[in-house]
C-alpha cells in the first residue's frame, strides 16, 4: 500500500502539465523528432534525424517514446511521458532500497530528498535521455553490490547485466565505462576485497550481451556494420573532443551539482565533521557501509570522468544524482533521528544557496516588467530582440522567489532550534512546491522568449507540402513541429539548391536576426516576417 502510496505522490509531481511547454531545442526536440520519425517511416531499427541516419544514440529511449506517441499521439506531452514513468520507477526504487537498507524512515527520506531537489526532479518532466540511462545504470550497479549480501547471487549478476545492457542501449557504451570504472576504483579503495567473483563478472557481461544484441545485433544481421562503426566512431569522439559550443572548466559540473541539485547538495558537506570512527558490527550495519562505499566511488567517478571530458553539458553529471541524493539522505535521516547536529556553516550554506536561488526566481518576473530599461546595457542582438517577445509579466510575481527565500529562512531557524525533522521537511516539500511552479508558470515565458517565435513559424507549416531549412544555426525544431514528411527529391539536403536551384516545390528558411544581412539580398529570397530575432524567408 505504501508503495503504491508513493507512486501516485510522484505521478503527481511529474505527469501534470507535460505538455504545457514546447520541447526545447536541441536534445528534447532531437529524441522526440527520432521517434516521430520511426512512427512514420516504420524504421524501428537505425535511428534518424530528417530521414537521415543518426548514429549519435542507440534506439531504447526512442523507442519508447515511439510507444508514447502511439498511444497519445505526436505531442509534447507524449515526448516527456516516459521520463515521467522513469521518475515514478525512481522514486519507488529508491523508497524501496532505502527500506532494504535502513529501514522505513530512510526510505522515506531519500525519496524526499531525491524529490525535493531541483535538477533530481526537474529531469523527470523533460524529454532528454538521461534519466532513463541513470535509472539503469544505478540499478546495474546496486545489482552488482547485492551480489555480495544475497543469497542467490547468480541472480543478482543476471540482474545487473541486463540493467547494464538496458543503459547501453538508452545511451551507448558510456555505460560499460562508468561501470567498470566504478568496479576497478571500488577495488583499489578495498584493497582487492571483492565479492563479485570472475563467474559474476562473466555473468553480467554475458547478459549484458545478450540484451545489447536485440538491438546490435539485429542492426548488424539486417544492415552490416556501417552504421554501428558510425556509432561507436561518434562515442569515441564525444568523449575526446570539444563539441563546439559546450566546453567548460574542470569545475563546471561540481557548481552544477552543488546549485542544481540544492538542498540535497549541502547535505554532503556534513560529511566533513569530524566525528568518532563508527564500529559497523551487525550483518545488516556491515551492508550498509559498504553500499556507502559504491556510492561514493561512482559519485566521484561519474564527478571526475566528466570534469576530463572535453564536452561539458549539465546532464552529464546527472548520474551522480543517485549517490548524491543516498550520501545527502543518509545524513538527513541521521539528523532527523537526533544521532548527528548541523554545524552553523551548514546552516548558513543551506541560507545562502536556498536564498540565491529565491532571488533568481523574484527577479524574473521583475526582468521581464522592466527590460525596456535593462535593454540598452545588452551588448547581444539576437538577445534584445528575443526580449521583444510578447510575454505577460507581473511585479507581484516576484512574491514566488520571496515565498521560497523565507521558507529556507524558516527551514533554517528550525534546524538552528533543533527542531530537525520540522525545518527538513520545511526545506524540501517548500522546494518542490516551487520547482511545481517553476515548471509550470515560469518555463513557458522563458520559452516564448527563447524559441516561441520559431516554433510559431514551424507550426504554420504543417500539412503543408513545402521544405523547411535554418539557416546560419542548427536546430531540429523545423521537423518536430513542421510534422515534415520524407521528401522524394533528395536535393533537398542541398542547401545552395534549396537557396537557388530549380526547386519543385515552396521552399521556407529561417534565420537568426544576427545571421540574416547575407540571406536579406539574395535575389531569390524574400523576408516573408521577422519576429523576437527571428527572420522568415521564402523563395520567390
Amino acid at each position: 500500500m505504501k508503495y503504491l502510496l508513493i507512486a501516485l505522490v510522484a505521478a503527481l509531481l511529474f505527469i501534470p502539465f507535460l505538455g504545457a511547454v514546447h520541447l526545447f531545442d536541441w536534445d528534447e526536440i532531437n529524441f522526440a523528432e527520432a521517434a516521430r520519425e520511426m512512427i512514420v517511416s516504420h524504421n524501428f531499427s537505425q535511428v534518424q534525424i530528417d530521414f537521415r541516419p543518426f548514429w549519435e544514440k542507440p534506439p531504447l529511449f526512442i523507442w519508447m517514446q515511439a510507444g508514447s506517441m502511439m498511444l497519445f499521439g505526436i505531442n509534447d506531452f507524449a515526448a516527456r511521458l516516459p521520463n515521467a514513468i522513469i521518475g515514478i520507477a525512481t522514486i519507488v526504487s529508491v523508497f524501496a532500497i532505502g527500506k532494504k537498507l535502513a529501514d522505513e524512515k530512510f526510505g522515506f527520506w531519500w525519496a524526499l530528498v531525491y524529490a525535493g531537489s531541483w535538477l533530481p526532479h526537474f529531469y523527470f518532466k523533460s524529454g532528454i535521455i538521461d534519466p532513463t540511462f541513470n535509472f539503469f545504470i544505478f540499478l546495474s550497479i546496486y545489482y552488482a553490490y547485492r551480489i555480495g549480501y544475497n543469497s542467490k547471487p547468480l541472480r543478482m549478476a543476471i540482474f545487473s547485466g541486463l540493467c547494464l545492457g538496458l543503459a547501453v542501449l538508452t545511451k551507448g557504451p558510456v555505460a560499460i565505462l562508468v561501470a567498470l570504472l566504478t568496479l576497478l576504483v571500488y577495488w583499489i579503495w578495498n584493497k582487492g576485497k571483492i565479492s563479485i567473483r570472475f563467474s559474476h563478472l562473466g555473468l553480467i557481461a554475458l547478459f549484458a550481451c545478450l540484451t545489447t544484441l536485440l538491438w546490435f545485433g539485429y542492426e548488424i544481421a539486417a544492415h552490416g556494420w556501417w552504421f554501428v562503426n558510425e556509432f561507436i566512431a561518434y562515442q569515441i569522439r564525444l568523449l575526446t573532443t570539444e563539441d563546439a559550443g559546450h566546453g567548460g572548466p574542470f569545475f563546471y559540473h561540481w557548481i552544477v551539482l552543488l546549485i542544481g541539485c540544492f538542498p540535497a547538495s549541502t547535505f554532503l558537506f556534513t560529511y566533513l565533521q569530524g566525528k568518532k570512527k563508527t564500529i559497523y558490527s551487525t550483518p545488516a550495519a556491515i551492508e550498509l557501509k559498504d553500499f556507502k562505499v559504491w556510492m561514493w566511488v561512482l559519485f566521484w567517478v561519474v564527478l571526475i570522468l566528466f570534469s576530463i571530458v572535453k564536452t561539458k553539458i549539465v546532464h552529464y553529471s546527472s548520474l551522480c544524482y543517485f549517490p548524491l541524493s543516498f550520501l545527502a539522505a543518509w545524513q538527513v535521516y541521521r539528523l532527523a533521528e537526533g544521532k548527528q547536529r548541523l554545524r552553523g556553516w551548514n546552516i548558513a550554506l543551506i541560507m545562502f544557496i536556498g536564498i540565491v536561488l529565491g532571488i533568481a526566481i523574484a527577479v524574473l518576473p521583475l526582468v521581464g516588467v522592466y527590460k525596456d530599461m535593462l535593454i540598452p546595457y545588452i551588448g547581444d542582438k539576437f538577445a534584445v530582440a528575443n526580449l521583444q517577445a510578447q510575454v505577460s509579466w507581473s511585479a507581484m510575481e516576484a512574491a514566488y522567489g520571496i515565498g521560497y527565500i523565507i521558507l529556507v529562512i524558516v527551514s533554517a531557524v528550525l534546524l538552528m532550534r533543533h527542531k530537525t525533522t520540522k525545518g527538513l521537511l520545511c526545506l524540501f516539500i517548500s522546494s518542490i512546491l516551487v520547482i511545481q511552479v517553476t515548471v509550470v508558470h515560469f518555463v513557458p515565458k522563458i520559452e516564448r522568449y527563447s524559441q516561441g517565435a520559431a516554433i510559431d513559424f514551424f507550426i504554420s507549416l504543417q500539412g503543408k507540402d513545402v521544405y523547411v531549412k535554418a539557416l546560419g544555426y542548427h536546430s531540429y525544431a523545423q521537423h518536430y513541429y513542421s510534422r515534415e514528411l520524407p521528401h522524394a527529391n533528395k536535393n533537398y539536403y542541398d542547401t545552395e539548391w534549396l537557396l537557388n536551384g530549380q526547386i519543385d516545390k515552396p521552399a521556407y528558411f529561417i534565420c537568426r536576426i544576427t545571421d540574416s544581412e547575407q540571406y536579406r539580398h539574395l535575389p531569390n529570397l524574400e523576408v516573408i516576417g521577422e519576429k523576437n530575432g527571428f527572420v522568415f524567408l521564402k523563395r520567390k
